[in-house]
């Protein structure tokens, strides 16, 4: 009988940061950013399914044969995962993210003065956007983290699943989880405003129910952190907007322009050393960044975050650019990234 156990621990032992079990295929463990393989044997689908089941809930079980994607987290120890299952060719997979037990420090991601400061926002939303496995969600625990340690707030966390773990510091957290605490992002939501909270993390804003709770949040007093998979600053306002129809849209746009502080749009580049480092561009919602907004000019914002330096504003660019300066990314991996020529 197939010990799904025995991947986790593996992973954990090789310090991976991915794991992938595939029925038909070899199981894979990701180490910085190479993919290896754990063991030569090829994953039996049935031995597998059988396996993964077994760690899973009867309420689990049902969500995943009806929908036939499903995360959630998995403990081995005291180590976390993020784990995703899914169909692919008929046959079960199954990808796991390690959570780190601690959350790192600013330092450790690399947070500049500016993203330093979101940290003391007392109202608004701040987005953290970007492709999956980009670490998102680990640099808005560390915000999170942030406040904990400087000052008395109640978080609410609404996360599917929960990942990182807070610990009271000077801070009351609480943490709901989608599909244990709650039905939904938009559930919790509706109800959240009653819990007495001083900030709010959800998620993933994937809904109009959803993103229209975090703006009347925000402009209700609270400091909202969230998340959009968009590669840029620009197309994370236009996914919000586009989510909505007609005459809404400009309700939205007026709403963003008012409450949003700030966007971070998170690239992981490969490092020299064979690790990743984290590339940001950074847009601040300035005077003339909510103009913008307000008149739906969101084609100008690249623009905006050139002109915007003294601001703390930062392109895609100029970040990469900085991790070469440094000697911290290579000018070749830099040039793929950004589609920039020698310049870099």
């Amino acid at each position: 009988m197939l010990d799904i156990n025995q991947y986790f621990q593996e992973a954990i032992k090789r310090g991976a940061s991915d794991l992938h079990l595939v029925g038909g295929e070899k199981p894979l463990v990701r180490v910085k950013s190479d993919l290896m393989e754990v063991g030569s044997d090829v994953l039996d689908n049935q031995e597998l399914a059988e396996a993964v089941f077994k760690i899973l809930s009867a309420e689990q079980k049902e969500k995943y044969e009806q929908e036939k994607e499903m995360d959630f987290a998995y403990e081995v120890g005291d180590i976390r995962f993020r784990v995703n299952l899914h169909q692919q060719d008929d046959k079960l997979g199954l990808a796991a993210r390690l959570i780190p037990s601690d959350i790192p420090s600013p330092e450790t991601l690399r947070f500049d003065e500016t993203m330093l400061g979101m940290t003391d926002l007392l109202d608004g939303v701040v987005l953290v956007t970007g492709p999956t496995g980009c670490g998102k969600s680990t640099t808005i625990a560390c915000m999170i983290e942030e406040i904990n340690k400087k000052r008395k707030s109640h978080i609410i966390t609404i996360e599917d699943p929960v990942e990182f773990v807070f610990k009271d510091k000077m801070s009351l957290v609480e943490q709901r989880e989608v599909g244990k605490d709650t039905k939904s992002f938009a559930n919790a939501l509706k109800h959240v405003l009653r819990q007495d909270p001083n900030v709010i993390f959800v998620g993933e804003m994937r809904d109009p129910e959803t993103i229209s709770t975090v703006l009347t949040a925000a402009e209700t007093g609270h400091l909202v952190f969230s998340t959009l998979h968009t590669p840029n600053a620009a197309e994370a306002i236009e996914r919000i907007v586009d989510v909505f129809e007609g005459s809404k849209q400009k309700q939205v746009l007026i709403q963003l322009s008012a409450v949003l502080r700030g966007v971070v749009a998170q690239q992981l580049l490969p490092a020299v050393d064979g690790g990743t480092v984290p590339a940001r561009e950074i847009l601040i919602n300035t005077s003339a960044v909510a103009n913008l907004i307000r008149e739906n000019n969101i084609s100008q914002l690249k623009s905006a975050i050139q002109t915007g330096i003294k601001d703390g504003m930062v392109t895609m660019e100029n970040s990469v650019k900085q991790l070469v300066d440094e000697g911290l990314v290579s000018p070749e991996v830099a040039e793929k990234r950004i589609g920039r020529s020698k310049k870099v």
